[in-house]
């Protein structure tokens, strides 16, 4: 079975007999009308591997919070550790891996390290999920 057919099975499986019914015929219909095909750019195996890991790390509920925060204001170690209830050493770890990911960067003054999110790609990002969560169905 070509990947159009599986494409089209998972469409009108979830789709009631009517529209099950209207989604065959204009696909019949732009079928014969010889419409050119869609030109696809596919993702790489490696770039995908990495946004998969990079997705995957993301799936912390810690990280996220650490993020929430971040996405407000820059905070050091000893203030997130305290808003999120958490050991400075827990939170120390997790800003490491953050760092490792390029999500957070971080300033020192005195002997105090304030973190930030990285870019504004993160903070996109974070915004755009939070978002899209926040919505109704």
């Amino acid at each position: 079975m070509s990947t159009k057919d599986t494409f089209a099975d998972n469409i009108t499986h979830s789709l009631s007999q009517k529209e099950t019914s209207e989604y065959n015929q204009i696909s019949s219909q732009v079928e014969s009308d010889n419409v050119q095909p869609v030109s696809y750019e596919l993702l790489n195996s490696e770039k995908a591997q990495r946004m998969a890991e990079f997705f995957g790390f993301l799936g912390d509920a810690n990280r996220l919070r650490i993020l929430s925060l971040l996405a407000q204001e820059e905070l050091c170690v000893s203030d997130l550790a305290a808003v999120l209830k958490m050991s400075e050493s827990a939170v120390s770890h997790q800003l490491r891996n953050l760092r490792a990911m390029r999500l957070v960067s971080y300033r020192k003054q005195g002997r105090n390290v304030f973190y930030r999110l990285h870019d504004s790609h993160v903070l996109h990002l974070y915004q755009a999920v939070a978002e899209h969560l926040d919505e109704q169905e």
